[in-house]
């Protein structure tokens, strides 16, 4: 029967099938070298029962997304979630984030959490951040789990999609995850105050389902993102907000750094696009250009 994977953790699968979770083991074949096809949390599976209630994985069905930090297949949306403050926001971890999401084609939503500990002063900055992001294309909900501000808009949506959320530890994704479950369904980071950082945090991607068609996947929170099978010529297209202005410049592979009569680079002139959003991709060009 058909199901899908909702967990992993040493070599033991959890599947979704309609008899309910099954605890399963791969074919043998997949632990082969040769073959690169190893099941993930999010697979769509066929597996076979065994007496013992137990199941194994007999084939793979055909993936339509992978994600490979964190490694979870077939998600239709990203949800990615940073905070505004404890730990403090870092814009180029969120660009990256986005950028690697984009390669693989989903769809993305950005939190920014904890907009309660926000004070008058940080209102015009975080504003300025959320207009940024907007203007560039992308869905932003503001949220305060304590003061369950923004978890209604999440929960609308989840509808329909499988899910991951991602960011960096602390951010608070295990807690706002505990907003919109039935139950306490992963462990929630408390920051150190030493070092500022989420501890005793989700250590393992896995799906939770929703309803029939909705699904949502946590994973470990990690504070580097590095891209991957990307390169120079291919990183404008995942800066969404200079796609539409391709057409306009005057060489049909552009690249917005140097070259003469280029739209996007007009547009940064005049503040259409932001002039952050540029220069960060300008770093992160040059940084694909290092390792080529």
């Amino acid at each position: 029967m058909e199901g899908i994977i909702v967990k992993g953790v040493g070599g033991l699968y959890t599947v979704d099938t309609p008899m309910g979770l099954v605890m399963c083991k791969p074919r043998g074949i997949f632990r082969k070298k040769e073959i690169a096809l190893s099941p993930l949390v999010g697979d769509g599976v066929f597996v076979s029962l065994l007496e013992d209630g137990s199941g194994v994985i007999e084939k793979i069905n055909d993936r339509k997304t992978l994600l490979t930090r964190p490694k979870v297949a077939n998600i239709t949306q990203a949800i990615i979630v940073f905070a505004y403050k404890e730990p403090d926001l870092h814009l180029d971890l969120l660009d990256r984030f986005i950028v690697n999401c984009e390669a693989v084609g989903i769809n993305i939503s950005i939190i920014f959490n904890k907009i309660d500990l926000l004070k008058e002063n940080d209102k015009k900055k975080t504003q300025n951040i959320r207009k940024t992001y907007e203007k560039a294309g992308y869905k932003v909900i503001e949220v305060s789990v304590y003061e369950n501000i923004g978890i209604d808009q999440i929960e609308n949506a989840l509808i329909g999609e499988m899910t991951v959320f991602a960011g960096p530890s602390g951010a608070g994704k295990s807690s706002i995850f505990n907003m919109i479950s039935d139950e306490e369904l992963m462990e929630t980071g408390e920051l150190s105050e030493k070092i500022r950082r989420g501890k005793h945090t989700t250590r393992h991607s896995q799906l939770i389902k929703l309803d029939k068609d909705s699904y949502v996947a946590d994973s470990p929170g990690f504070s580097a993102v590095h891209f991957e099978d990307i390169g120079t010529a291919e990183l404008k297209h995942f800066f969404r907000e200079f796609s539409q202005l391709q057409d306009g410049c005057r060489f049909a592979d552009c690249n917005h750094i140097d070259e003469p009569d280029c739209k996007v680079k007009e547009e940064v002139f005049k503040g259409s696009i932001a002039e952050i959003r540029y220069k960060r991709y300008l770093s992160f060009y040059e940084e694909l250009r290092g390792a080529q």
